[in-house]
C-alpha cells in the first residue's frame, strides 16, 4: 500500500517486483497446471509448497527480507491443508473466499462508520505510525515529549510534547475532501472483494477447478495492482497545497517541499 503515496506510480513496485510478482503467481499457477494435466490432488499440492518453499529458502540464503515469501507460504498451507482434509481440489481456493468475504465486510462497515479504510491506511503511513510506535517502544520521545533517543530526561527544550502517533490517524476526518477521497478509494477495495467473490464462488461450487485456478490469476495481482493504480489517483492530490492566491510562491515554487503524499 506504500505505492499509493508515492509521487508517481510503479505497477511493477506495487505488486513487488518481478521476484514478487512470480513468488506470488507460482503456488498457485502450479498447482492448477499440474491438478487440470494430472488430476492428481497430492501432486498438485506438492508442487505448490514446493515452489512457496523454494521462494522463502531462497530469500533467506540471500538474506533478503523474507516477510512475504513468509505471507504466501502461510496462505498456500491453509489452503493446501483445507484440501487435503477434504480430499477436494477445490478447496485450495476457500481460504481465499473466506478471507475477500472478511474484507468485504470490513470495508464496507468502514464506509457506513465514515471511517474508510484507505484513510486509515494512507494516513497510517503518511504520519510515520508504525515508526513513530516503534521508536517510543525503544524508550525514544514519549507521549509527554520528556526522553530523547537515548531514554534519558531530555532538555526543557526537547521536551516540548509532541502529537501522539494515533493522531494522524483521525485528523483527516475533519477535512471533507480527505474523507471524500478516501471513501472513493475504499470503495475501489470493495468492488476488487465483490469481484472476485461473484467470479469464484459459483465456480467453487461448481467444482470447476480448472476456472477456478484461472480465475484465482487473473483476479489476484493484476486486478490488485489496477486498484491500488486508482487508489493511488484519487489519494495523491489528496494533501497538496491549494495554488496561493495574489500570485505568491507556494512551498514547492520557492525551492521547499510540498507536503504532498510523497512525504510517506
Amino acid at each position: 500500500m506504500r505505492a499509493v503515496t508515492a509521487d508517481s506510480f510503479s505497477f511493477a513496485e506495487a505488486v513487488g517486483g518481478v521476484r514478487g510478482t512470480v513468488e506470488a503467481v507460482a503456488p498457485g499457477l502450479l498447482f492448477v497446471v499440474v491438478y487440470v494435466v494430472t488430476s492428481d490432488l497430492a501432486w498438485s499440492l506438492g508442487a505448490s509448497v514446493g515452489a512457496a518453499l523454494v521462494a522463502v529458502v531462497a530469500r533467506l540464503a540471500q538474506r533478503t527480507p523474507v516477510t512475504q515469501a513468509l505471507g504466501g507460504l502461510l496462505g498456500i498451507g491453509v489452503g493446501v491443508f483445507w484440501a487435503w482434509r477434504s480430499g477436494e481440489a477445490k478447496d485450495f481456493y476457500a481460504w481465499g473466499l473466506w478471507t475477500n468475504a472478511v474484507y468485504l465486510v470490513a470495508v464496507l462497515a468502514s464506509v457506513v462508520a465514515r471511517w474508510p479504510l484507505v484513510g486509515l491506511v494512507v494516513e497510517a503511513l503518511r504520519s510515520g505510525f508504525a515508526e513513530q510506535a516503534g521508536a517510543r517502544t525503544r524508550g525514544g520521545t514519549g507521549p509527554d515529549g520528556a526522553r530523547d533517543g537515548t531514554g534519558e530526561p531530555a532538555s526543557d527544550a526537547e521536551a516540548t510534547p509532541a502529537a501522539g502517533p494515533l493522531a494522524g490517524l483521525s485528523a483527516w476526518r475533519r477535512d471533507p475532501d480527505l474523507l471524500r477521497r478516501y471513501t472513493i478509494a475504499t470503495w475501489f477495495w470493495a468492488g476488487l472483494f465483490a469481484v472476485r467473490l461473484i467470479v469464484k464462488v459459483p465456480l467453487y461450487f461448481s467444482g470447476d477447478v480448472g476456472w477456478l485456478g484461472t480465475a484465482h490469476l487473473v483476479l489476484g495481482i493484476p486486478l490488485w495492482g489496477l486498484v491500488l493504480w486508482l487508489t493511488w489517483a484519487v489519494v495523491r492530490g489528496a494533501h497538496r497545497a491549494p495554488e496561493p492566491a495574489g500570485g505568491v510562491p507556494g512551498p514547492s515554487e520557492r525551492g521547499q517541499r510540498p507536503d504532498g503524499p510523497a512525504s510517506s
